[in-house]
């Protein structure tokens, strides 16, 4: 599509190119309190140069600068001015209070080293106050709008394998570590996105995603600049508090391309009233990709039939697997294209095998998640490192241009999960940690290497557990299995009441159901079963369920249950003095 042989080359040539063409809609927080934002390429390209120059004359080129704006303008501006100046751009969240967030936050301070940090106004006082209180009150805190003018910023050398930015893992199983993401990686998946997607020069993209997860990040801000098109942004808070704030700008905006993981989907089905529906036009959504976590067909589905009457297609609704370190996409289904699906055993699965169910046999639906968009991938078996046919389930291996390099100073991990072999002898391979299998040469995730529960030697998916007891109750929301250590593994689930649920309810009575769906569907006593407020349920920004840190506060008795019942085997797992 363009010669650029890097993404700040390529930024500078629209702005060359298309001055005045809107780069950036930015829509307000708040329904009627203001215009959209709109800036231009030229604003956009000057915003950058300006605050480039001043990071060049403190010596930031090849140095790590953290990016933590939920202004989403000068998100953009500052990610940019990191690349113009030739410096790692670390795209971290913001801190809302939230202790869980602000360790992360620190945690990732302290991996990356950062010579300063950029922030907005209204926030810098509060990073700033963060990185004291965690011992790093020596980086400095700017806010993006003060910078001074400076006259002297130079192109810098930049070639494709030059780091442009550090993109933190969500830690949804593990602690966050910094994906390496070259230029060279970047426009790969660029082009790998415009390939499967089919999105055209000059497409208007958008949604709410936030930008320090790759998908809001690669997918929602960088895809649009590289096809020399408008990026029109929600914030995720305006999207959370009216999740039909969404659809609207889509309609209202004529946004062709958008996208959110799976619970996104689920939210605007039992969330959209049917007042807020009949005011929505969605017919001139081409795409509509999920991905982020596993996609459920049944979500797909409720999702089309719900907002058919609005004009959505069910041929738009694009099924997509990627993560951080392949940038972003790995592979996906073209909106347009027979969306399929797997009926499959679920005790076959637990086998790591593929096979239509018996009649009355416990069943899942696999969603379709297309064909590899760049590189090969291979499913391969962990334990023997080969491959594995058709219809074999193992772990995804990934190689191509959209692979990054590793981790940021993790040699060892970086070796491990980016230099997989095959018993043949190939390496170089990216071990996802993702389950998977492939039909027809279409990719069907299964769930996660890390996340599986092993009971009684089978293999269980946690999210079928979790959408099993979710089914229970109108009352249930999100929800989380996984197991405790014990001279036998022992399952636990913590699941959420809905806002606005009677805590008079019948808790007991919920919590015997739990276990006994779970002995009945799957042979298997819960070891424990909680049930907890609205809100406890940790997720990552992408949407993931964090069971590594559920896990970790269960068995150091954070959580407070409005109700529980815990065997006294697992009860002894537990410090004392915590709630029986």
């Amino acid at each position: 599509m363009n010669g650029n042989h890097d993404f700040a080359q390529l930024v500078r040539s629209r702005a060359a190119q298309t001055p005045d063409r809107e780069a950036l809609i930015v829509l307000p927080e708040y329904e009627g309190r203001a215009r959209p934002e709109v800036v231009t390429y030229r604003a956009l390209d000057e915003g950058a140069r300006r605050l480039a120059g001043w990071l060049q004359e403190r010596g930031a080129a090849g140095e790590r600068v953290l990016v933590v704006h939920s202004d989403r303008r000068l998100f953009a501006i500052s990610f940019l001015a990191c690349l113009y100046a030739g410096a790692l751009a670390v795209p971290v969240p913001p801190p809302d209070g939230r202790g869980h967030l602000e360790a992360r936050l620190a945690g990732i301070v302290k991996d990356a080293a950062p010579l300063l940090a950029l922030a907005d106004g209204a926030g810098a006082p509060d990073v700033s106050r963060l990185l004291a209180r965690h011992g790093h009150g020596h980086i400095p805190c700017l806010a993006t709008e003060v910078v001074p003018a400076s006259g002297t910023w130079q192109e810098p050398d930049l070639r494709g394998d030059t780091v442009a930015f550090l993109q933190y893992t969500s830690g949804s199983t593990r602690e966050p570590r910094g994906v390496i993401v070259t230029h060279d990686n970047l426009l790969a998946n660029q082009r790998a996105i415009s390939r499967v997607l089919h999105t055209p020069p000059g497409a208007r993209l958008g949604g709410w995603l936030p930008f320090h997860h790759d998908m809001g990040l690669i997918g929602q801000l960088l895809h649009p600049l590289w096809l020399g098109g408008s990026s029109v942004l929600l914030s995720p808070e305006a999207f959370v508090r009216r999740p039909a704030r969404w659809l609207e700008a889509i309609g209202q905006h004529h946004v062709t391309v958008s996208g959110a993981p799976d619970f996104a989907y689920d939210l605007c089905v039992r969330r959209v009233t049917d007042e807020q529906l009949a005011g929505l036009d969605l017919s001139g959504w081409e795409i509509a990709v999920s991905g982020g976590e596993p996609v459920r067909p049944a979500t797909l589905r409720a999702f089309a039939e719900r907002f058919a009457p609005a004009g959505l297609r069910p041929g738009v609704l694009t099924p997509c697997y990627g993560l951080a370190e392949a940038t972003l996409l790995v592979s996906g289904a073209p909106a347009g294209t027979e969306r399929r699906e797997l009926t499959a055993d679920a005790a076959a699965l637990e086998t790591h095998e593929l096979r239509a169910p018996a009649e009355d046999a416990p069943r899942r639906l696999l969603a379709d998640c297309g064909e590899p968009a760049d590189g090969t991938l291979l499913i391969v078996d962990p334990a023997t490192r080969r491959p594995l046919p058709d219809g074999r389930i193992g772990e995804i291996w990934l190689r191509g241009d959209s692979v990054a390099r590793g981790y940021w100073r993790r040699p060892a991990e970086t070796a491990a999960a980016f230099d997989g072999t095959t018993a043949a002898g190939q390496g170089g391979h990216l071990r996802t940690g993702d389950l998977g299998t492939r039909e027809d040469g279409r990719l069907y995730v299964t769930g996660r290497l890390k996340d599986m529960i092993v009971v009684a030697g089978r293999n269980l998916y946690p999210q079928d557990l979790e959408t099993t007891v979710q089914r229970l109750s109108a009352l249930f929301g999100a929800a989380t299995a996984f197991v405790v250590p014990g001279e036998r593994e022992r399952v636990v689930v913590v699941q959420e009441l809905r806002p606005g649920s009677r805590y008079d309810t019948d808790l007991a009575a919920l919590t015997s159901a739990v276990g006994a769906a779970l002995t009945d569907e799957y042979d298997v006593r819960a070891g424990a079963v909680l049930l907890v407020r609205p809100g406890t349920v940790r997720r990552t920004t992408s949407g993931k369920v964090e069971r590594a840190a559920m896990r970790r506060l269960f068995l150091q008795g954070e959580l407070r249950p409005l109700h529980q019942r815990i065997d006294p085997e697992v009860q002894e797992l537990l410090p004392a003095g915590s709630p029986r």
